[in-house]
């Protein structure tokens, strides 16, 4: 990040790669988490780049996240990075949770350079069971294409509230729900599907909106 701070990283680029995604880990856990990992392993088997890193805090074995002024300098470094490792591909960026929120906040401030799209796997829009779309309010002054890709079941997004917040923001935003699954992408046995075949779906959808979005002139 500077000559003061850094924060480790880890690149999966697979041959004949056709983008980046810049990935930002949850609150709880860091960028070696499974979720993480399975995340990145998916997307390299779908031709997708990503970059993991960490925040200042999890580097450090910390529990409380960093202020948002630091998380937004690493999301920042953490863009700036792929930029320069993998210059020939679409860029774009986001991630778990806080990481996503992190990100938006980052690109709702000032614009993240060569980012095309933002990407969030379970936006957090309010704290366990207290419904509030208040986190969503920064989203409206991020001018680049948005995807969310959320569960059903996720007590960290009201759907309906979720749904509204979304509608509000136009056809810059595209909101794919992961029918029964949680904040975790994970569904119950009864369901008749398993957490790999949810995250497989999800994966899916998220390669084919960053091909959508392979012409859109990033800012």
């Amino acid at each position: 990040m500077d000559q003061a701070r850094s924060v480790s990283g880890l690149l999966q680029l697979p041959a004949q790669a056709t983008a980046c995604y810049v990935l930002a880990h949850g609150a709880g856990a860091g960028m070696t988490h499974s979720f993480m990992s399975a995340l990145a392993d998916g997307l390299s088997q779908r031709r997708v780049a990503t970059l993991r890193y960490q925040f200042p805090y999890m580097e450090q074995g910390s529990k409380r996240p960093d202020r948002p002024a630091l998380a937004h300098a690493t999301v920042r470094a953490a863009v700036g990075a792929a930029a320069r490792l993998t210059p020939a591909l679409p860029l774009f960026a986001g991630g778990k949770s806080f990481g996503g929120r992190m990100t938006s906040q980052a690109q709702a401030e000032t614009p993240l350079p060569s980012v095309r799209g933002l990407i969030f796997l379970g936006f957090p829009l309010h704290p366990a069971n207290k419904p509030s779309d208040e986190r969503a309010l920064h989203l409206s002054h991020v001018r680049i294409p948005m995807l969310f890709l959320q569960g059903t079941r996720d007590a960290l997004a009201d759907t309906g509230l979720l749904t509204a917040a979304v509608a509000r923001l136009g056809d810059i935003a595209t909101l794919i729900p992961i029918e029964g699954a949680d904040h975790s992408f994970h569904v119950p046995a009864r369901s008749g599907r398993t957490d790999a075949q949810v995250l497989a779906e999800a994966l899916d959808a998220l390669v084919a909106w960053m091909e959508s979005q392979t012409d859109y002139p990033g800012r």
